[in-house]
């Protein structure tokens, strides 16, 4: 009893007010990984509201008609010409493929046997943030760490584990905007990023140190050189903590954010003893770029999907993160190719050219990898890539053509369709892509593409800055909150007739149908639509 009462003092200002029945996850939520995480969120806690308030201030001036733009008090760390990043360590020099996915169980084992360089797996926009995903998820990465992940799938009859050269784990932990309602410190929910990087580290740094490997993270959403500071002093306070040394932890940055673009070189500089790569995160990127400009009305963007990585404020960006990431010795890493294999071959044929486009632009471009969300497609980047580095692991010595690549060229707006068409479609995906999130699947096949929290978001915005802006479709209606009010109960009717009365009925779409309609009509942009979802998600959980 006097051990109770002590370990409660221990973590006094921490509350665990999910499920604890579970013997694992009381080994997750530990009397030590939990003093682990108290003080993470008694030292950095403050500063990340700060952060996310920060953000608030620049919005409202973007939102008043100020354009992003390189900083004025930074440019003495960009023309410094002499500072690098710290070197690599070898095993992240080859990452010419890196497959995406959830924290589920069988699909870690799957992506880590995929034949991928690296496995990016991810408490973020690939998963839901259900109390069971984060914490079950915290045991998978565990056990793949350990070796011993095995899973049996009882529909099946099949049995999964892990094979003799898995692919390089890197965790990533949600954006800082993200709360936890399941731990809170002082009645107040923790950030979830910190639940998911201090659980990750305390449990997984011995067992990786035995294989002579570090701990390395994929970080999501930055926005700003703070923010990254933020995240390296994080990285210093665990180093001393658990006393190991310096550059244990690695973090690879994912660019998808407009502002964060124009502040790469001081990303780099603020985790200089810390990052290797960058990458580009363009689904969130494309999601990023509506927001951060929706009042301007010269910037609308078309359909999503007719927005691809030639169009030129895309392209523009990948050059940059090239150029920037390769003079500061850093790798650049390419972005998501979203397909997924079809069975039919005339599909499939299709799939197949998109993702050789897409990936021999990569490539050419200077990028030393790239991104599948599926393991059928990692043999055919792989290919593009070998092809086109002809024997080497990276190509960071690659430069970029000398052009310039100004504040222009990033925010240069781009035409395409503005049809009917394409907006029920994407009414269709993100009222799919919601409807899982909020029963606790983040990644979910739609429409020939894996779809996450970023595709759903562009679709809202995309509809959101529409009505907002009163754009004329291509057949000359304006696009009205009546109009989308008619097409989106018309399409949760088509989606009614798509998954069966079944499906339909022990689903939530006509809840997910208010809700998309509150997001898409009201007269603030609600900055990220997980965050108006989570009380929803938290209801199924």
């Amino acid at each position: 009893m006097m051990n109770d009462v002590k370990e409660r003092e221990e973590v006094q200002c921490m509350q665990v007010l999910g499920n604890m029945d579970n013997s694992e996850y009381k080994e997750i939520l530990s009397k030590d990984a939990l003093k682990f995480l108290e003080a993470l969120v008694n030292k950095f806690g403050d500063r990340r509201h700060t952060l996310l308030s920060d953000r608030d201030v620049k919005q409202a001036q973007y939102d008043e008609g100020e354009l992003p733009n390189f900083r004025k008090d930074t440019i003495s760390i960009r023309q410094n010409k002499e500072w690098k990043v710290a070197t690599q360590p070898p095993e992240l020099l080859d990452r010419r493929v890196e497959i995406t996915g959830t924290i589920e169980r069988k699909m870690v084992i799957n992506a880590l046997n995929s034949g991928a360089k690296v496995f990016m797996c991810c408490f973020e926009d690939a998963s839901s943030p259900t109390w069971a995903n984060m914490v079950e998820g915290q045991i998978n990465l565990r056990d793949a760490n350990l070796g011993t992940i095995s899973y049996f799938d009882e529909k099946k009859q099949k049995s999964y584990q892990l094979n003799n050269d898995p692919a390089l784990l890197i965790a990533r932990p949600r954006g800082i905007h993200l709360p936890e309602q399941s731990i809170q410190f002082n009645n107040q929910p923790i950030g979830g990023c910190l639940m998911d990087f201090a659980l990750y580290f305390f449990h997984n740094y011995q067992s990786r140190a035995q294989q002579g490997l570090g701990v390395y993270y994929y970080i999501p959403k930055l926005e700003s050189m703070e923010e990254a500071q933020w995240w390296d002093d994080i990285f210093s306070f665990t180093e001393n903590y658990f006393h190991v040394p310096k550059g244990t932890i690695r973090a690879t940055v994912l660019i998808e954010t407009l502002p964060a673009v124009f502040q790469m070189e001081e990303i780099l500089y603020a985790m200089r003893d810390h990052i290797v790569a960058m990458n580009c995160g363009r689904w969130d990127y494309i999601f990023s770029y509506i927001k951060t400009l929706k009042n301007h009305k010269d910037r609308i963007l078309p359909d999503r999907h007719g927005i691809g990585m030639d169009q030129e404020f895309l392209n523009a960006y990948s050059q940059l993160l090239v150029r920037t990431c390769h003079a500061r010795g850093a790798l650049a890493m390419g972005g998501m190719s979203a397909f997924i294999p079809a069975k039919d071959p005339q599909e499939m044929a299709r799939v197949t050219a998109k993702v050789i486009e897409d990936k021999q632009r990569e490539s050419q471009n200077g990028h030393d990898g790239t991104w599948v969300a599926h393991p059928a497609l990692v043999d055919l980047a792989m290919s593009i890539f070998d092809k086109h580095l002809d024997g080497k692991v990276n190509q960071m010595d690659f430069q970029s053509p000398d052009h310039v690549i100004n504040a222009d060229s990033l925010l240069k707006p781009c035409e395409g369709s503005r049809d009917e068409a394409g907006v029920r479609k994407n009414i269709r995906i993100a009222l799919y892509y919601i409807e899982a999130w909020i029963q606790g699947y983040g990644c979910v096949p739609i429409y020939g593409l894996m779809e996450d929290a970023a595709t759903a978001e562009i679709s809202r915005a995309n509809i959101w800055q529409w009505i907002h802006h009163g754009v004329t479709l291509d057949d000359g209606q304006t696009f009205t909150k009546s109009l989308f009010h008619s097409w989106l109960y018309q399409e949760l009717d088509t989606i009614k007739h798509e998954v069966g009365d079944s499906r339909y009925a022990a689903g939530r779409f006509e809840e997910t149908a208010d809700l998309f309609y509150q997001l898409s009509t009201a007269d603030e942009f609600a900055a990220f639509l997980t965050l108006p979802s989570y009380g929803l998600l938290q209801e199924s959980s």
